[in-house]
């Protein structure tokens, strides 16, 4: 039985719950393991049935949380990371339903040989372990985990920001439904059971050796912890510091419905585009009116020297705006010599998350597509669809800015690795 929740007090008590919090989460984790995609299923069936039966629960237990944070000051880009709508609880029961209908990852053969001596070698897919997610704000990160690693077949153990803590616990009661209703044991998704922020360097430590892997899902000064202090691999989740770029054979229209997206639809996602670069060949006819556009539409823009000529409204761009997430409705404009220009700035200030390229032009789009070394580029498409669920995942655990294991979205796939099978029939080495 998982801990219950309620007030820790003392280090001593904290240290000894996250101790047998992830010796519960290690056995649940061989459950899961061995569990056939049907009995999986069944619990994501369940639980897409509790989210929507629980709505009303998860949104009061929200709304207290963004009455909080707005008493504390915080931002509205925050606010809207935190705040849950009955839209977004609905689209958190609707990517349960895809992540139930793709396909199982663990036990498929990925390639599978024969050697001369007669032995076949298979490479087949087996579930990480326990995985530890921690993250901030955003209490959809709870239902997008929890339910990827019980597909992939991983026990996880959530720790999310204190400002989310009770829409976590609203969900993850919903979470747990599905998961008694299929006979899966509780630990099997867990929630830490406090706000302490001692919990966090527990889990880093590894908890005793039962946390196989680490996912930060927040800001930098919480990744930039994690990969400082974990004692487990991380999958590295960077800022979004990402850029479009429009070319100068980039039609107009286009050009303007990506940017405006890009950068408007959601301001405080990591997928937002932070900087504008403009094809200097495209000034004449590009850059006044995506300036215009941008700042009409109530988005502050700081551009360099030629930007700012275009439109009083812009702000100077200082050297740390082409370094900033602004996660804000704030944009950094520059004018680029072409998309070779364009590459160099994106490889100096970039955060290999996702860059887009607008264009006609087929072989500048091949050269960015190529040579652009983040995790998802994009051609003539909006950043913001650096999204597990817009690829088809159902939902993402995170964006993998890395490039060891898993990269781009962290769907259910990238959460196994593998082992090696080996068929033989009596071979032994000479």
């Amino acid at each position: 039985m998982t801990a219950s929740l309620k007030a820790i007090d003392g280090s001593a008590e904290l240290t000894t719950l996250m101790t047998d919090l992830g010796r519960q989460a290690r056995a649940a984790a061989r459950t899961l393991a061995l569990a056939p995609p049907e009995q999986k299923n069944r619990a994501l069936e369940a639980m897409e049935h509790a989210i929507r039966a629980g709505a009303d629960k998860i949104l009061a237990a929200n709304a207290e949380d963004v009455a909080d944070a707005k008493a504390g000051g915080t931002t509205s880009a925050f606010l809207d990371r935190l705040t849950l709508t009955p839209a977004r609880v609905e689209a958190m029961a609707e990517g349960i339903a895809v992540v139930r209908g793709i396909a199982d990852p663990v036990g498929t053969v990925t390639e599978s040989w024969q050697r001369p001596n007669g032995m076949t070698i298979e490479r087949v897919r087996v579930p990480l372990g326990v995985v530890a997610v921690i993250f901030e704000s955003r209490p959809n990160v709870a239902a997008d985990a929890g339910v990827l690693c019980l597909k992939s077949g991983n026990a996880v153990i959530l720790r999310g920001g204190s400002e989310s803590f009770r829409s976590c616990r609203a969900i993850h009661d919903c979470l747990v439904q599905g998961l008694r209703e299929a006979g899966l044991p509780d630990a099997a998704i867990t929630l830490v059971p406090t706000r302490d922020r001692a919990a966090v360097g527990l889990l880093l430590s590894g908890l005793d050796g039962t946390v196989d892997v680490i996912v930060p899902r927040g800001g930098k000064s919480l990744v930039a912890r994690v990969e400082s202090e974990a004692r487990v691999p991380v999958f590295a989740h960077l800022e979004g510091v990402n850029h479009v770029y429009v070319d100068r054979s980039a039609d107009l229209e286009m050009a303007k419905s990506i940017v405006l997206n890009a950068k408007m639809r959601r301001t405080g996602v990591c997928g937002a585009a932070e900087t504008l670069l403009i094809d200097r060949a495209a000034a004449a006819t590009h850059l006044a009116p995506l300036v215009t556009m941008l700042i009409d539409s109530g988005c502050e823009v700081r551009g360099d020297q030629a930007v700012q000529q275009v439109d009083p409204r812009v702000k100077p761009a200082s050297d740390e705006d082409w370094d900033t997430e602004y996660l804000d409705a704030v944009i950094a404009a520059k004018m680029v010599d072409g998309v070779d220009a364009a590459i160099a700035h994106i490889h100096d200030h970039g955060s290999h998350h996702t860059d887009a390229i607008v264009a006609e032009d087929a072989q500048a789009a091949q050269k960015f597509l190529s040579e652009v070394d983040s995790a998802i580029v994009l051609h003539n498409a909006s950043t913001q669809f650096a999204d597990g669920g817009e690829f088809g995942f159902g939902a993402e655990i995170g964006i993998a800015t890395g490039k060891f294991h898993a990269r781009g979205p962290v769907g259910a796939e990238q959460l196994t690795t593998f082992k090696y099978r080996i068929h033989g029939s009596g071979q032994t080495r000479p």
